[in-house]
C-alpha cells in the first residue's frame, strides 16, 4: 500500500477541518487564488469541505499583468465550471494611479508590487480571513507562520508575536481592523501536493507539464522568452528547450526546469528524487537572505 497516499489522506482531513473552522469563525473569508497547483488544491479541498453546497467564499486573484497566459486561461475556465465568484484586482491599476512604482532593468518584477494591491482588496471588501496555499517547506520565512496567522490593522505580520497553536485548537478571535491569513496546507510538502493532485485526478494548467518553449539562460536559470515582459540582453541566445514550470508566478521572475515529464505520474517521480526546492526557480526570493520575510512583514500573503 502506498504510505504517501495514506499521509496525504490525513493531511486532507486536517485541511478540510481548517476550511470549516474558517467559515465557522470568520464573517467574510476569501481564498487567494493564483492559478497555481497549491491554490488549485485549496479549491478542491474547499469543494470537499462544503459538498454538496457550493464553495461559500469567493476567490481573489491579485493579477500582476505578467502571468503566463496558460494560467489565466485555466483560471477563467475553472471558476466558470465551478460557478464560484472570482474577484480580480490588478497591479497595473496601482501603477497607473502612482501608488506603486514599477521596477526596471535586468531583475525587474511586479511580484513585490502585489502587496499593496492585496491590502487594498482586503480593505475594499472587508475580508477578515484570507486563505492561502503557502507551505512550511517552501521557504524558511513561511516555516514561521501559524495556520491562523494574524495581521495587524496595517496588514503587517509580526513573526515574533504570533499565538501558540496547541493541538488542533485554532483561535480566530481578532480585534477590529485585524485580519488573518489561513494556511490549510501548511503541513504539506510539494510532494504531498503532487500526490494529492495525482490521487484526485485534478486538472492543472498545461504549463506544469513538459513542453517545447523558446527560452534563454541567465544566471544558470532557464527563462521563457517574452520580450514584452521578461528582460533579455541582446547576447542572451534564444533556444527551444523541453521544459516545465514547478511553480507558477510572474513570468518575469519564474524560471523553468528541463524536464520530460508530460504526465502527473512522471512529475511525482521527478519531484520524489529532486534535491532542489521549487522556490529555487523564483528569482524574487533570492534578492536577499530575508527577501520573503520582509515581504510578509509588509503584508504579502
Amino acid at each position: 500500500m502506498n504510505t504517501n497516499i495514506i499521509s496525504v489522506g490525513a493531511l486532507e482531513s486536517e485541511a478540510i477541518y481548517i476550511m470549516r473552522e474558517v467559515v465557522a469563525q470568520f464573517e467574510k473569508p476569501v481564498l487567494l487564488f493564483s492559478g497555481g497547483k497549491d491554490s488549485i488544491t485549496l479549491v478542491r479541498l474547499a469543494q470537499k469541505a462544503f459538498y454538496p453546497a457550493k464553495i461559500p467564499f469567493p476567490l481573489l486573484h491579485v493579477d500582476t499583468g505578467h502571468n503566463f497566459p496558460e494560467t489565466i486561461e485555466f483560471r477563467d475556465r475553472l471558476v466558470k465550471e465551478l460557478g464560484v465568484e472570482l474577484i480580480v484586482r490588478n497591479v497595473q491599476d496601482n501603477i497607473d494611479a502612482g501608488k506603486v512604482k514599477e521596477e526596471t532593468g535586468k531583475y525587474a518584477s511586479r511580484n513585490m508590487l502585489q502587496t499593496e494591491t492585496l491590502l487594498d482588496a482586503i480593505e475594499e471588501f472587508g475580508f477578515d480571513a484570507c486563505i492561502g496555499g503557502a507551505r512550511r517547506d517552501e521557504e524558511k520565512a513561511r516555516a514561521k507562520e501559524r495556520i491562523f496567522s494574524v495581521r495587524d490593522d496595517f496588514g503587517q505580520w509580526d513573526e515574533k508575536n504570533q499565538r501558540p497553536e496547541l493541538f488542533d485548537m485554532l483561535n480566530g478571535r481578532i480585534d477590529l481592523g485585524q485580519n488573518v491569513r489561513v494556511f490549510p496546507i501548511s503541513n504539506w510538502t510539494e510532494l504531498d501536493v503532487w500526490s494529492y493532485i495525482q490521487a484526485e485526478n485534478i486538472e492543472i494548467p498545461s504549463i506544469y507539464f513538459a513542453h517545447k518553449r523558446d527560452t534563454f539562460i541567465r544566471d544558470g536559470l532557464i527563462w521563457s522568452v517574452n520580450d514584452e515582459v521578461v528582460y533579455r540582453e541582446e547576447d542572451e541566445k534564444v533556444e527551444e528547450r523541453m521544459v516545465r514550470f514547478r511553480t507558477v508566478g510572474d513570468m518575469s521572475c519564474t524560471a523553468a526546469v528541463l524536464s520530460e515529464a508530460t504526465d502527473i505520474d512522471t512529475i511525482v517521480d521527478e519531484i520524489r528524487v529532486s534535491t532542489i526546492s521549487e522556490r529555487g526557480a523564483r528569482i524574487d526570493d533570492k534578492r536577499s537572505e530575508a527577501a520573503m520575510e520582509k515581504r510578509k512583514q509588509q503584508g504579502y500573503f
